[in-house]
């Protein structure tokens, strides 16, 4: 099929979060984000250069030139394949969530950290993330990269966390605070949401008023000199890891 100038705009333009909600599609790209992805996702195009198609033999792909790719790509040094996919629509799930543990993600801003965050859920076996409407969206180029491939294993919604929370008054929310109590020394539940705070400035205080358990990374030694705080993405990791942990 040939590729025209129309389409090689369109997707170029999903590189716009306002594209992206309007066409409800998103793009990932380069060889193991496209394999991770595929099948996934329902397929809307998979655009690859003639070499790459030799290499892979995947079908319902349409070859393109190198430099009609790069004119497609989000990236800075342009890869031989490119997919775009429809959106997902999970629902709330919420029939699943009151019975496992969760994430929920209160403004973070960081395409980076959102990604790491997916991974780590992955990991863990977390299937579903709840986001505040103001964090950064899931299908940014740059956050469907991040994850590395996780993002199709992982069920991310958007939602208002304090309506959320306000609806669900019997599952446990936990949240990670530098008052908090030593998450070492405090009882953790297999079920429930942990929130995790907006690089800056933490857990709003929309949000924080409906955590029921307030949890601290202790530092080491105790009173040392060390860093003001850690990196979110650092924070969810120790943090999950220590729930899973008390659950073997």
């Amino acid at each position: 099929m040939e590729v025209s100038n129309g389409i090689i705009k369109w997707v170029h333009s999903l590189a716009q979060k306002k594209n992206r909600d309007r066409e409800r599609c998103f793009v990932a790209e380069g060889t193991k984000c496209v394999f991770d992805t595929l099948g996934a996702f329902r397929l809307r195009g998979l655009f690859c250069t003639e070499n790459w198609l030799r290499a892979h033999n995947v079908e319902r792909a349409s070859v393109v030139s190198s430099v009609q790719i790069e004119r497609m790509s989000m990236l800075k040094t342009p890869t031989e394949v490119i997919a775009v996919y429809e959106m997902p629509d999970y629902g709330a799930g919420l029939s699943e969530a009151v019975n496992n543990l969760n994430l929920a993600l209160d403004g973070v801003q960081d395409p980076g950290n959102l990604g790491t965050i997916i991974r780590i859920a992955d990991w863990f076996g977390i299937r579903d993330v709840y986001c505040s409407m103001n964090t950064v969206d899931v299908y940014n180029p740059k956050v469907v990269q991040a994850t590395m491939g996780a993002i199709s294993r992982v069920r991310t919604h958007y939602c208002d966390l304090p309506g959320l929370f306000h609806s669900l008054k019997d599952v446990p929310v936990f949240g990670t605070f530098l008052n908090g109590c030593n998450m070492y020394e405090e009882e953790l539940d297999s079920k429930g949401f942990i929130v995790m705070g907006n690089e800056g400035n933490g857990i709003s205080p929309e949000v924080e008023r409906y955590v029921t358990k307030r949890l601290h990374i202790p530092s080491y030694p105790a009173g040392g000199l060390t860093s003001e705080s850690l990196n979110v993405g650092m924070a969810t990791a120790i943090v999950v890891s220590e729930f899973r942990r008390r659950m073997i």
